[in-house]
């Protein structure tokens, strides 16, 4: 049951998943939080592990950057592999009401990206996140003491943007700025499954400048997030 870009098979992945962009993340989590992590798939380089975390299976893959890198694994997760609940752990650019590692935790998508529409030939479709496990990572967020923010973010296709969208989005009460989310949200709705996007704030969009955290930091740091993820998995 390997797929072009997911060399497992049948069973090889949990049910539960959470989805990383960078696969050096993915291989830092199984390490760290999973008891008796197994690869199990190293195509591309694109790496995938199954363990378990407080006696649950769960497994995690990387995705890569974007909305077309994402829906690739993601619809193959879905429809190959049986995957029910995907958790997006990933960073993003924080507006003004955030500050450097603060979690987002995002209810809906907003987008510039032509993909959503052509999905649904040509409707402004609103994604947005499963309650269930909104209301599970906003508890955990809570309960744990983290600084978090609840509400809308913006998927774009420029990671260098020379127009005027932020502050568009800023002025709307948009809280962060990513790459993948809304492609996640449409596809768990098209295929009947639950998503949510756990994110952390890397990086400020200032009027002077933007103020980041280091590369490594963004690879193998940000447990706030993954833990807030970890519990809402287990709801």
């Amino acid at each position: 049951m390997t797929t072009p870009h997911i060399g497992a098979n049948k069973g090889d992945i949990a049910d539960t998943i959470l989805l990383p962009g960078d696969p050096l993340r993915a291989q830092w989590i199984a390490e760290n939080y999973f008891e008796n992590p197994v690869c199990y798939n190293t195509v591309r380089n694109m790496l995938g592990f199954t363990g378990t975390y407080r006696g649950k299976r769960i497994s995690v893959q990387g995705t890569g950057m974007g909305v077309p890198s994402l829906s690739i694994y993601v619809t193959e997760l879905f429809q190959e592999f049986d995957v029910q609940t995907a958790i997006r752990v990933g960073t993003c650019g924080g507006l003004a009401k955030t500050n450097l590692r603060d979690v987002i935790i995002a209810m809906a998508a907003s987008s510039d990206s032509g993909i959503n529409r052509r999905a649904t030939g040509g409707l402004d479709y609103a994604p947005v996140a499963n309650y269930d496990l909104l209301e599970a990572a906003v508890k955990s967020a809570r309960e744990r003491g983290v600084t978090h923010h609840v509400g809308g973010i913006a998927t774009m296709d420029l990671f260098y943007d020379d127009s005027n969208a932020i502050e568009v989005l800023e002025g709307l009460g948009v809280l962060g700025l990513e790459m993948e989310t809304s492609g996640l949200y449409r596809l768990a709705a098209k295929f009947d499954r639950r998503a949510l996007t756990v994110c952390t704030v890397s990086d400020l969009i200032r009027p002077d400048g933007v103020t980041e955290t280091t590369a490594q930091e963004r690879e193998t740091g940000f447990r706030n997030m993954i833990e807030i993820a970890l519990d809402a998995a287990q709801a």
